[in-house]
């Protein structure tokens, strides 16, 4: 610190503030992670619950004293489990008193650049609703000072949220730098292109290099710094409370050295700002676990500070956020207005661009949105169960405690060191336990739901074979969870080599059934499925052992011949496009080279154009000496050498189809290798009449175990002219431009974006697009191409990684799914944007029994049955939410504190009445020329397939706020400085009709007349 004494006597003389002191807010936070190095479990037993414990403590002894809470998964867990009813009741005043607070008040600090906006919201919501039922306060800042980069899409959500201001730390190095030197670390951010300027605006303040920490390193000390409880110990807390690395404490020989630091601080933060207020961080990672020992030393230091504050410049004051931003939003200065664009990638260095966690933990990313989309079809379904059946038989506590446990556990792994796959594989581990525990109590949720729901439709009819002996049948149960009517093909895994199928009016239903690309003995039964929104159809199966022949078709059921081509290598490019092989729909023709087995071209054959298309598999081969150079790590992506090639031969084997024509390309290392790489299996979709849209190719992929320190992309290359542009979404809510741009060092990497759901290149003509259902990372580092990193595997010898296991050796098989589409312009954003939805939320197939014999004595059935009313929205608007919460609170603010203060009592019994529903219009002022317009919808005509409704109140985001008394602090910007622009309000007239203007996300509480009242 020493030498920085001119820098900080220069920075504080050039500083604006010069009317008077220097006001710091020292703002105590202990900043615990969900996972990372540790479980759950351990940090709660090592530290966590002593935090909450200690400072609550602290805190009721001393009312200068205040502290600010973050990660409710913590404090839930402390509050439920460990707090005295004496903490309790202490916390409770403290609430109330406003000294302690909480900020963001989510489950967790979500990571912005590879989570899901549905995820997002889940986990904020979870933590507000607790939040709000338990003390009546809905948080107003954000604290979200860890994530690796910071989306545009966050601000917008915060705001939607209720939030006055917005609080981010880590952006690339180098522009923090110019934010700094320029006092631009806080501006006005309106994050969408296309919501109102006062709906969605939301200051926001970047922290500067000191980031949320303050300062450890004092000479006179140790390395601790300012935190006297020391370093925290696992897995046990110490007998004696001494914990290593514990700080001098403020004595008379000491106060002044820790004085002088703290001033010299707080001045050259203050010299980065444009006010004469600082905030003060003060805390860090796993912090105040022992907060009498914090706070008794920091009081003397801040007595010292503010008795001699006219010869130090600078005076102090423990403060919450509220009280930071009051002062800054009371100066009545002009700011500057971010538009939107976010903070990605993120750099800490020219040689660690943060690129790699995009893509680590493939399987873990895939898994929690595979869970996300079952808990969104679960809520509905139960929805649906408690206003048709509110005195059924399944038991309303056992449901929603299932569906509460999946809603934690996808919260949980929402974390910024959780989704992003940079934890340990421990941790790793309990994210999964957790997901795959709550995920199958959910699913036992959906199977005893389903059949109540459907009792009303008879049978399926049979076909005059029924009783054949070699007969076995099995129910399923198909369910749309969509707001929209579909006809799509779903894939039911069997394990017979045969199937016919019938709907639930005793139809035959086309399908298709082939064995499964994957070395295991089982089948694919292609069903063709058409559903009303919201809808679930019966469908039986009758399976039996003896095959179809192929190429041929047993009743509605066609079998394929699979047709195998020889290994080819790469080839000489003048030696392929000789012999091409079609395989197309009404929509696409895609044209394979017999001469090396790779794609050709696709031509979109609604558009009338033709372009040239191949798909490979490349890797860059990564160091993992730290003494040979940079390294790549689970969060860290280094390209020391350009990618390449990662095979050597290829084989083939079409199976052309009536539902479906599957392509099976196997990749292998060597050309005499017998088990291959990797595999793409493209899956080209019939056309029927009225039937699937054509549009989308899927392509199934799978890739591992990887050769160790290898990271392998998809690189799809064509002859689109891109110059290198392409355009990613930002958590599945907005897409972003992102132009290509060279740096001194590791432009490769720098190069490398978060694709959530979308990512597409295009020219002045055509738009090639990928549609994902898990993140990935996504570069176009040639024009006309898009590499997607799909999996990585990692060692290195850096000691930090090592001690904490961080090195990334994943040896995991994945197998993601990507939907590729080549369109027009024009017709793109309709496929893109409804397709990323579609893929997300695909149908639910159940199955209701295991396959039996068929029961004796069946006939036909003598009619159909009535199946529900289906839910359907227009095509741009999408039910992002219809869940029963559980939380209970009354909707009048008044009314939920005067229950509160007349005594807390036990917590209050879920309500099951509420049900709250989200709607988003899915597209960008301009992008369509109809499905750009607001659209009006009647709440109640639109919702009679579920029920009557009987109210709907319009809430904010996360459904604490009466939308009509929520209130947010505006702030003065500069004219001109930026904005979207459109003005005016939104309102729910007395006959349930509303107006959805473009990418609005709308949220009410939705009542409904149940059954029998």
């Amino acid at each position: 610190m020493k030498g920085l004494a001119f820098l900080t006597a220069f920075l504080w003389c050039s500083s604006a503030a010069q009317d008077g002191p220097i006001r710091a807010f020292v703002v105590p936070h202990s900043h615990m992670d969900v996972g990372w190095v540790y479980t759950v479990q351990e940090s709660m037993h090592a530290y966590a619950a002593n935090v909450y414990s200690s400072v609550t403590e602290e805190l009721s002894r001393d009312a200068r004293r205040r502290f600010i809470a973050v990660e409710q998964e913590f404090f839930r867990l402390w509050w439920e489990t460990a707090a005295t009813d004496t903490h309790q009741r202490q916390v409770r005043q403290l609430v109330k008193e406003g000294r302690l607070e909480f900020v963001l008040g989510g489950q967790v600090m979500h990571d912005e650049a590879v989570t899901d906006l549905d995820d997002q919201i889940l986990q904020l919501t979870e933590g507000h609703g607790f939040l709000y039922e338990t003390f009546g306060v809905r948080p107003r800042f954000s604290w979200h000072v860890d994530p690796f980069g910071a989306s545009a899409t966050t601000p917008v959500l915060f705001a939607l949220a209720g939030f006055h201001a917005h609080l981010i730390s880590r952006v690339d190095y180098d522009l923090k730098d110019s934010l700094q030197r320029d006092k631009r670390l806080q501006f006005v951010w309106r994050g969408s292109p296309s919501l109102r300027d006062q709906q969605q605006e939301i200051f926001t303040h970047v922290m500067d290099q000191f980031s949320y920490c303050s300062p450890s390193h004092l000479a006179f000390s140790n390395s601790s710094g300012f935190y006297w409880n020391g370093v925290v110990v696992f897995p046990d807390p110490p007998a004696d409370g001494v914990y290593p690395n514990m700080s001098l404490p403020v004595t008379e020989a000491t106060v002044q050295a820790y004085a002088q630091t703290m001033v010299d601080n707080i001045k050259l933060r203050g010299a980065w700002f444009r006010t004469d207020h600082v905030l003060w961080p003060w805390g860090c990672d796993k912090q105040f676990y022992n907060a009498s020992v914090q706070f008794s030393n920091m009081d003397p230091l801040m007595d010292y500070i503010n008795h001699h504050s006219q010869e130090l410049g600078v005076t102090v004051q423990y403060a919450t956020l509220r009280e930071y931003f009051h002062a800054v939003h009371q100066s009545g200065l002009s700011w500057d207005v971010r538009g939107n664009e976010d903070f990605l990638p993120y750099s800490t260095e020219p040689n660690q661009a943060w690129t790699g966690f995009y893509a680590s933990r493939n399987v873990l990313k895939g898994l929690a949105r595979g869970a996300s989309s079952l808990l969104r079809a679960a809520e509905a379904l139960f929805v649906r169960y408690r206003v048709s059946l509110p005195d059924g038989p399944v038991a309303n506590d056992w449901a929603l405690a299932r569906l509460r446990a999946l809603r934690w556990a996808v919260s949980e792994v929402q974390h910024h060191d959780g989704i992003t796959g940079t934890e340990a594989p421990r941790v790793e581990q309990m994210y999964q336990q957790h997901l795959h525990q709550a995920a199958r109590g959910v699913e036992e949720v959906v199977a005893a739901l389903l059949p109540l729901l459907t009792s009303g439709l008879p049978e399926a009819n049979l076909r005059p074979d029924a009783g054949s002996p070699q007969a076995t049948e099995q129910h399923v149960i198909v369910y749309n969870p969509l707001a929209w009517n579909i006809t799509t093909v779903v894939n039911v895994t069997v394990t017979f080599p045969m199937a016919t199928v019938f709907d639930d009016e005793g139809r035959p239903v086309a399908a298709q059934i082939q064995r499964s690309a994957q070395p295991a003995l089982t089948y694919d039964l292609f069903v063709v499925v058409t559903l009303g929104g919201l809808q679930h159809r019966k469908y039986l199966l009758r399976l039996s052992r003896t095959p179809c022949g192929p190429g041929s078709s047993c009743g509605a059921t066609y079998a394929p011949a699979g047709v195998r081509f020889e290994a080819r290598g790469p080839g000489p490019a003048q030696e392929t496009g000789r012999r091409l092989l079609p395989v197309l729909n009404d929509c696409h023709t895609l044209m394979f080279d017999q001469d090396t087995n790779l794609l050709h071209s696709i031509t979109d054959r609604l558009g009338n154009r033709t372009v040239l298309v191949s798909q490979e598999f490349w890797e860059y081969r990564a160091n993992g000496d730290v003494g040979a150079g940079p390294i790549s790590d689970n969060y860290v992506f280094t390209a020391v050498a350009p990618a390449v090639r990662a095979h050597r031969a290829v084989r083939m084997e079409i199976l052309p189809g009536r539902v479906v024509t599957e392509v099976r390309q196997t990749f292998y290392r060597e050309e005499g290798d017998a088990d291959a790489a990797f595999s793409i299996t493209t899956r080209v979709p019939a056309s029927f009449g009225g039937g699937p849209p054509c549009g989308v190719l899927e392509q199934r992929y799978s890739l591992g175990p990887l050769e160790l320190n290898t990271e392998v992309v998809l690189r799809t290359a064509t002859a689109l002219r891109t110059n290198r542009t392409l355009v990613t979404d930002g958590n599945g809510y907005q897409m972003m431009r992102r132009e290509h741009r060279d740096f001194p060092n590791n432009t490769v990497a720098r190069n490398f974006y978060p694709m959530v759901r979308a990512a597409y290149i295009e020219d002045d003509r055509s738009r090639l697009v990928l549609l994902s259902e898990r993140a990935h990372g996504v570069s176009s580092q040639a024009s006309g191409q898009l590499e997607v990193m799909l999996h990585r595997r990692l060692w290195n010898n850096l000691p930090w990684n090592r001690d904490y296991n961080l090195t990334l050796n994943d040896s995991s098989l994945v197998q993601p799914v990507l939907w590729l589409a080549l369109s027009s312009l024009a017709a793109s954003p309709r496929l893109h944007q409804r397709g990323a939805v579609e893929l997300q939320n695909r149908p639910l197939v159940v199955a209701i029994d295991q396959p039996r014999e068929p029961r004796s004595g069946r006939g036909e059935a003598s009619g159909g049955g009535v199946p529900v009313r289906p839910v359907v929205l227009p095509p741009n608007l999408h039910l992002l939410s219809l869940s029963i919460p559980g939380w209970n609170y009354s909707s009048q603010h008044a009314c939920h504190l005067l229950h509160l203060d007349s005594g807390p009592g036990l917590r209050p019994q879920p309500d099951y009445e509420r049900v709250l529903m989200r709607i988003m219009h899915l597209f960008e002022e301009g992008e369509d020329p109809e499905f750009s317009k607001p659209v009006s919808v009647d709440l109640k005509e639109v919702l009679l397939g579920v029920g009557e409704v009987r109210a709907v109140e319009e809430r904010s985001l996360t459904g604490t706020w009466d939308v009509q008394e929520l209130d947010r602090w505006t702030w003065n910007t500069h004219p001109g400085s930026g904005g979207s622009g459109r003005g005016g309000g939104h309102t729910l007239d007395q006959g349930f009709n509303v107006t959805i203007a473009p990418k609005e996300i709308r949220t009410f509480f939705v009542h409904f007349r149940t059954s029998g009242l």
